[in-house]
């Protein structure tokens, strides 16, 4: 088997020289334009393309496996794949330097293939692969070693690559599903919102159930004389699937792909030789059901699929939807823990319900208790029972799925002040008594009502003119709206804003006490903004409007706001441990350190990613990142830079701010705040606060030259400490605060890394390293 496969890997090479000198040969100093011909390089069968295409607004780059029209094309491969659309303006070329770039419209230049030398020309091979060749014809860099979403034939996905799925069938940015080929043999598929390397994790929802077995590829390539899909190892082969087999006058191009939704699946393009006719067939997939894949539907909702196995998504009652990514979020902005008083909820009952997450409780008892016990417990949102079992399951709720086959009941908790049926009954008699009481009642009362309607409006027509002004042109619906405060209430709240909290770039907070409904009182924390700039204020309601729509564990919650002419507070849940800031001062165990820098990723791949209005923090630091009883990580200040003029951001915030913020603030993107999340991860890693004051240099450059020095051991201190994990993190945080935003990776990847799904190589030396 052995020998076999060395042939095959000197035939594939073989063949990719041939393909060179029968292909169209790129040479040095060939440009592409979105809309000018060329538009994009093409093989020499015509069937795969390498150039630009559209997308959205605008333009990516990619390969195309091309049809017989547009509408027919597919995208297997895209270059720097969570870049923005470029404008018809942009060029593609292959530079006299021997360098391929994309030039945007503002003269950004944008690097598609790193190479450790120039390239001498290029092809686009009939394979599907982009290959560039040095002057001795060796190929320096291949789309093939850098899969995006898709394998084609000949192409094989390794440990050190992922399959990330495209966000949609048109939108070819990293999506929300990956598939890992692991180091243990296993191939599996998670959601990106919780990669793992642990093959048994219970976010996979499909593997091959290989673990252990010395399997190190996958390969979409011939085996016993037939297109398959299959494992490799170094002596050992593992089928999974075959492909279609060509008929008569046709020839067919095999890929398989991650689709948007999750399923890996076998496609076969079938080109007839005589016509221009084009079809394709789904010759395998790991899923029939849509609903079958975790994280479909995002938090607090669920899915039903259909006949064809086509999925819905669907929000559990007492949820409101926000979108596919995001999910639902609870309706409900209180105090959400009511044990001391279970008849202020009630249990909403589910038949056929399945929750595939983890429950935190699991116990034997009767289906009746099942539901009882989650009523009377403040961190249950929701129990499933099956057989004897209870499972309940705290916010926010995954994996939902809805299957008539199933037996398992949910019970899901619903505050019942914003649950109260207000529907009229459904027959006939009770909708005939129903009106014939309500006019009753109106005519009676009527009269009574108009007289008191006026006396009523004049006692409080102040406070309902600052409601209607608070909650007016707003665009959100009631139920995700914080709740209004009067100025007066928060001050009385906090005792004259007596008990000062921290002060920062917004404003100084206070620690107050509220009474929300009827609740206990609440520890809250309210931010007085100061230094408002004049387009901050015209801006306000729709920044509140932006962070009412944020719900994670990892941010802190807004409970409300006040608008009282030129004051301008908000109310935020009270977080008892402080910043990590003052964390950072006491000595805390490695996997503490790793467990709050996952939390702060998590944090800003919702701000960047995931909620429905994308958010740059541009501030991100430790003063801004608060720990809580149980030592989860909070994100706090988002939502507000546009409320600051920029010179008081820089001058409070230096020592975080990415390079590009001095020197013109239209640049700031996501990659500013990946810079400070960098910094913050050195920090954290290396259990230390930073000092920067004018005239030296950045801390990550010290970093840098204290692990090139093999200082690893000075760096990261501490008793338990891995030390290739913490190798692994400081490379983390040095990519991250490389001087080049394009260089960065993006929060996703960063995430991935940080798990170990991702290698991380080597950061290069930063420019002011160097001196």
């Amino acid at each position: 088997m052995t020998l076999v496969l060395g042939l095959s890997l000197l035939f594939l090479s073989v063949h990719v020289r041939a393909q060179l000198n029968q292909s169209n040969v790129i040479v040095l100093g060939s440009p592409l334009s979105p809309i000018i011909n060329p538009t994009s390089w093409s093989s020499p069968s015509g069937r795969f393309a390498f150039g630009f295409y559209p997308q959205g607004n605008g333009f990516a780059v990619g390969i195309r496996l091309l049809g017989h029209h547009e509408n027919t094309s597919v995208v297997v491969w895209t270059a720097i794949r969570d870049h923005p659309p470029v404008s018809a303006n942009a060029t593609l070329e292959l530079t006299t330097a021997g360098r391929l770039i994309l030039r945007t419209e503002q003269v950004e230049m944008k690097l598609i293939a790193n190479v450790s030398k120039p390239a001498d020309s290029a092809s686009m091979l009939d394979s599907g692969n982009f290959v560039l060749y040095a002057a001795d014809g060796d190929i320096i860099w291949q789309t093939f070693d850098f899969p995006t979403d898709t394998l084609l034939y000949g192409q094989n996905l390794t440990a050190d690559n992922n399959l990330i799925s495209s966000l949609t069938s048109s939108d070819h940015s990293s999506g929300r599903f990956l598939l890992v080929m692991q180091a243990q043999g296993n191939l599996v598929a998670y959601p990106t919102m919780n990669p793992t390397t642990n093959p048994f994790s219970i976010d996979a929802y499909w593997s091959t159930g290989t673990n252990g077995y010395l399997y190190n590829q996958l390969s979409l390539a011939s085996l016993d004389g037939r297109c398959s899909l299959y494992l490799q190892g170094y002596s050992e082969i593992h089928p999974i699937a075959n492909c279609s087999d060509p008929t008569v006058n046709e020839t067919i191009i095999h890929r398989a792909t991650l689709d948007a939704d999750g399923i890996f699946r076998l496609y076969s393009h079938h080109f007839q030789i005589n016509t221009a006719t084009v079809s394709v067939s789904n010759d395998w997939s790991i899923l029939k059901d849509q609903c079958g894949v975790k994280g479909f539907c995002g938090f607090n909702s669920y899915c039903a699929s259909n006949t064809g196995g086509n999925g819905r998504c669907y929000c559990y009652p007492g949820f409101v939807w926000l979108n596919q990514s995001c999910g639902c979020a609870e309706n409900y902005t209180g105090d959400i823990c009511m044990a001391n008083d279970p008849k202020q909820v009630e249990i909403h009952v589910m038949q056929n319900m399945w929750l595939d997450d983890f429950a935190y409780f699991k116990s034997k008892m009767d289906k009746e208790d099942c539901g009882l016990s989650c009523q009377e417990d403040c961190n249950c949102w929701a129990a499933v029972y099956e057989g004897d079992k209870c499972r309940k399951f705290t916010l926010p709720l995954r994996y939902g799925r809805r299957e008539l086959s199933s037996s398992s009941i949910a019970f899901i908790k619903i505050i019942k002040r914003i649950s109260e049926p207000n529907n009229l009954p459904y027959n006939d008699d009770g909708l005939i008594k129903t009106l014939a009481v309500v006019l009753g009642i109106t005519a009676v009362f009527s009269f009574i009502l108009v007289i008191t309607a006026s006396f009523i409006y004049w006692d409080q027509r102040q406070s309902y003119r600052k409601i209607l002004s608070a909650n007016e042109d707003w665009g959100l619906t009631e139920e995700l709206i914080p709740r209004s405060f009067d100025y007066g209430e928060l001050e009385t709240a906090t005792n004259g804003f007596r008990e000062e909290l921290g002060r920062g770039n917004y404003g100084a907070v206070y620690k107050g006490s509220l009474q929300f409904q009827g609740d206990n009182n609440r520890s809250i924390a309210v931010k007085r903004l100061e230094k408002v700039s004049e387009e901050g204020e015209r801006e306000f309601r729709a920044e509140i409007s932006t962070i009412g729509r944020t719900h994670h564990r990892n941010l802190v919650k807004l409970l409300g706001f006040c608008v009282d002419s030129s004051k301008k507070l908000l109310v935020y849940e009270f977080v008892s441990n402080g910043s990590l800031a003052d964390y950072l001062l006491e000595h805390h165990s490695w996997d503490e350190r790793l467990r709050i820098a996952h939390d702060i990723a998590r944090g800003i791949l919702y701000l960047h990613e995931e909620c429905e209005v994308r958010i740059i923090h541009s501030n991100i630091k430790p003063q801004n990142i608060l720990i809580d009883d149980s030592a989860t990580a909070k994100i706090s200040d988002f939502g507000f830079a546009k409320l600051v003029p920029p010179i008081q951001v820089v001058s409070e915030t230096r020592s975080y701010l990415a390079p590009e913020c001095y020197s013109n603030s239209s640049l700031v993107s996501e990659k500013a705040d990946i810079f400070s999340f960098g910094v913050v991860l050195l920090e954290i890693i290396c259990n230390r606060s930073i000092t920067v004051t004018e005239g030296q240099k950045p801390f990550s450059n010290w970093v840098h030259k204290d692990l090139a020095n093999g200082g690893l051991d000075k760096l990261v201190e501490g008793e338990c400490v891995d030390s290739k994990c913490a190798e692994r993190m400081v490379n983390i945080g040095l990519w991250c605060t490389h001087d080049d935003p394009d260089l960065r990776p993006s929060m996703k990847r960063v995430i991935l890394m940080l798990e170990g799904t991702l290698d991380v190589p080597v950061p290069p030396l930063p420019a002011l390293g160097k001196s």
